[in-house]
C-alpha cells in the first residue's frame, strides 16, 4: 500500500491542507501531516468494521475534493473496501442508479447532499450506513430502526474507530480498488472496474521520467470522481507531496493558488484557454510600451527555446515573473489532459510560466495515462510517447481510409495493452467485449498517427462521425475546434443527424471578451442581445469558411442557433 509507505517515510511532512476561516474570512492553509492522515485512515476503516460493513463492500463518496475524501479512499485501500465516487452534479437518478448497480453499503456525504439521499433512501436498499462529513452530531436526523440505516457524523465514526482499532486487511494487486462510472451522457452510466495493480502500474509508468519531492505542493481542484485526479493523488502520496485543496468554488481558484503557491499544477485545456485569453487580452488593451515589451520578451524567449538555448533571465524579471504570480509564482511543472490543448496555448504556457509543460492522453479504462510528452520535447501538437507501463499499436480502419501503409505516417485506431487496462465494465460483459479483444487489446475509438521519435498524435474519432441527409460524413469535433479558436467562444457543441442536411451549433459566448469588443467598438452593453446576435452571425460565417477550407466540406452549412 502506497499510503503505508508514505506514512512511514514522510510521517512529519505536510500532506493535506485546507484554508481556515476566521470570522468569515478565508485565511491561510492549515495542514495535516502524513502521520496524522495515517492515524485517521486506520480509525476510519476500523469504524466501518465496527458498524459491520464487510470486507469487499462498495463505499460511496458523495462530495467534492477535501481531505476527508482522500482519507476515506486510503481507508478503503487499507481494509479492502471498494471506493465508488458519486458525481455531485449528476442528480438523484444517476446517484440512485450507481448506488444500486455497485451495491454500495456505506455513503460518505456532506450536509448539503444528506437530505437528497434521505429523500430516496427506500430506493437504495443496499445502503446500511451514511456518514456526514462536516456534520454536527446534534443536527444529524435519527431514522426509524425499520429503515436499517444508521446516520452519523464523520467525527463520530472516527471516534468509534479510535476506540477499537482493527488490523489492516490489505488487498492484493488484482483486487478491485475502485469503480469509476462514466457521466452517463450517452446512456446509462458504465462502471469501469479498476484494480490496485492498475493504478500503481499507471503511476509507476507515468512518472518514470519525472521526479517529484516532499518540497512540492499540489493544488487539488479537478474532480476526484474522475480518474485524472485520482491517479494524481496516488502520485502525490508516493512522493510525499503536500496537497492543498481549493475552497470548492472554481471562481475562487486563483485566490487559492495565490495562498497555496503550488509547484505542481494539473489542469484541463478549458482553464488554460481562459488563462491564455485573459492575459493576451490584458496585453492588447495595455497598448503602447507594455504591449511592445511583452511581444519582444515573448519572441526572444520563443526563439531561444526553439534553438535549444536558455533564454535571458532578464525577460522573466521584466515581464514573465508578474504573469507567473497569477498561479502563485512557483509552478515548475504543469500538465494538461482530458481534451486536446492548442499548440498556441502550449507554447504560451512554456514561455510565460517557465518550467516543464506536458500534455498527456488517457482514459478511465486505462487507469489514466496512455501517453505523455517527454521532458525537453519542444514539438507541440502531439500527446507524447507511450506510458512505459503499456503497449500501443495502431489498427487499420479501412472504412475511414486510415491504414498502417499511409504516408508520410502510419495511421489507425489507437489500441492499448498492459497492466494499466481495466478489468471491464461492472455487470456488463457485452460492452466489455466490445472494447477489449481476445488478445487483451483495448480499442480506444481514437484515431492516431505515429510522428518521428515515437510521438503519438490524435487526429480523429472512430465512432463520433455521422452522415447528414445528403450522405455527407461529418466529424463534429473538427468543427468545434474551429469555433473554439474564436476569442468570443467559451464553449461549442455541434449536433446533426441523418434526417437533416444542416448542422446546429450551440455556442456559449465569453461575456468578458464580448464586453471588451463592444467597448472597443463604442457599443453600449445595454444592447447586448443585438450585439450577441450580430457578432455570432458574423463569427459563424467566418468559422464556416475556415472549416470548409480546412476539411474540404464544401456542401456543409452550419446554422447559428442564436
Amino acid at each position: 500500500m502506497i499510503i503505508l509507505y508514505s506514512v512511514e517515510t514522510f510521517r512529519d511532512y505536510k500532506y493535506l491542507g485546507t484554508r481556515v476561516r476566521v470570522d468569515g474570512t478565508v485565511g491561510e492553509y492549515k495542514w495535516m501531516t502524513y502521520g496524522e492522515a495515517g492515524t485517521a485512515r486506520a480509525a476510519l476503516g476500523s469504524g466501518l468494521i465496527y458498524h459491520g460493513i464487510p470486507k469487499g463492500s462498495s463505499i460511496g463518496l458523495y462530495f467534492i475534493n477535501r481531505p476527508e475524501w482522500v482519507i476515506t479512499d486510503h481507508a478503503c485501500s487499507a481494509y479492502s473496501y471498494i471506493s465508488v465516487p458519486l458525481y455531485d452534479t449528476l442528480g438523484p437518478d444517476a446517484v440512485k442508479y450507481i448506488v444500486n448497480h455497485a451495491a454500495v453499503q456505506a455513503i460518505f456525504c456532506v450536509p448539503q447532499t444528506l437530505n437528497g439521499l434521505l429523500s430516496f433512501l427506500s430506493e437504495i436498499p443496499t445502503v446500511r450506513l451514511i456518514v456526514v462529513v462536516g456534520g454536527i452530531d446534534e443536527q444529524i436526523p435519527s431514522l426509524p430502526s425499520t429503515t436499517g440505516v444508521k446516520v452519523l457524523t464523520y467525527s463520530k465514526l472516527l471516534s468509534q474507530g479510535h476506540s477499537s482499532i482493527q488490523p489492516f486487511c490489505p488487498p492484493k494487486p488484482d483486487d478491485v480498488a475502485t469503480i469509476c462510472y462514466t457521466s452517463g451522457t450517452t446512456g446509462t452510466p458504465k462502471g469501469a472496474v479498476l484494480t490496485h495493480g492498475n493504478l500503481i502500474a499507471n503511476v509507476a509508468g507515468a512518472t518514470c521520467g519525472t521526479e517529484f519531492y516532499p518540497s512540492d505542493v499540489y493544488i487539488s481542484y479537478l474532480p476526484l470522481a474522475h480518474i485524472y485526479e485520482r491517479v494524481n493523488q496516488v502520485m502525490t502520496a508516493y512522493f510525499g507531496v503536500a496537497v492543498g485543496f481549493y475552497q470548492g468554488d472554481n471562481l475562487k481558484l486563483m485566490d487559492d493558488m495565490a495562498a497555496l503557491r503550488p509547484t505542481v499544477f494539473c489542469s484541463v485545456p478549458r482553464l488554460y484557454n481562459r488563462i491564455y485569453a485573459g492575459i493576451m487580452n490584458a496585453v492588447k488593451t495595455s497598448g503602447g510600451l507594455r504591449e511592445r515589451l511583452f511581444n519582444a520578451a515573448y519572441n526572444a524567449k520563443k526563439q531561444a527555446m526553439l534553438n535549444g538555448k536558455n533564454p535571458s533571465p532578464m525577460w522573466d524579471r521584466l515581464v514573465f515573473n508578474k504573469i507567473r504570480e497569477k498561479l502563485g509564482g512557483r509552478v515548475r511543472f504543469m500538465t494538461s489532459g482530458a481534451s486536446p490543448l492548442s499548440p498556441d496555448v502550449m507554447e504560451f504556457l512554456k514561455i510565460c510560466f517557465g518550467g516543464r509543460v506536458s500534455e498527456g492522453y488517457g482514459m478511465t479504462e486505462t487507469s489514466c495515462v496512455i501517453s505523455a510528452m517527454d521532458e525537453g520535447d519542444n514539438l507541440t501538437g502531439h500527446v507524447g510517447s507511450p506510458n512505459p507501463a503499456c503497449e500501443i499499436k495502431l489498427v487499420d480502419v479501412p472504412e475511414m481510409n486510415y491504414t498502417s501503409e499511409d504516408q508520410p505516417y502510419p495511421r489507425g485506431e489507437i489500441c492499448v495493452r498492459g497492466p494499466i487496462i481495466f478489468k471491464g465494465y461492472l455487470k456488463d460483459e457485452v460492452q466489455t467485449r466490445e472494447v477489449i479483444d481476445e488478445d487483451g487489446w483495448l480499442h480506444t475509438g481514437d484515431i492516431g498517427l505515429w510522428l518521428p521519435g515515437g510521438r503519438l498524435k490524435i487526429i480523429d474519432r472512430k465512432k463520433n462521425i455521422f452522415k447528414l441527409a445528403q450522405g455527407e460524413y461529418i466529424a463534429p469535433e473538427k468543427i468545434e475546434n474551429v469555433y473554439a479558436k474564436c476569442q468570443f467562444v467559451a464553449q461549442c457543441f455541434i449536433y446533426g443527424d441523418s434526417l437533416n442536411s444542416s448542422l446546429v451549433a450551440i455556442v456559449s459566448v465569453d461575456p468578458d471578451a464580448l464586453k471588451a469588443w463592444a467597448a472597443s467598438e463604442g457599443i453600449k452593453w445595454a444592447v447586448g442581445r443585438k450585439l450577441h446576435t450580430d457578432l455570432c452571425f458574423r463569427d459563424c460565417q467566418t468559422a464556416v469558411c475556415r472549416f470548409r477550407t480546412t476539411v474540404q466540406r464544401s456542401k456543409s452549412k452550419i446554422r447559428c442557433s442564436c
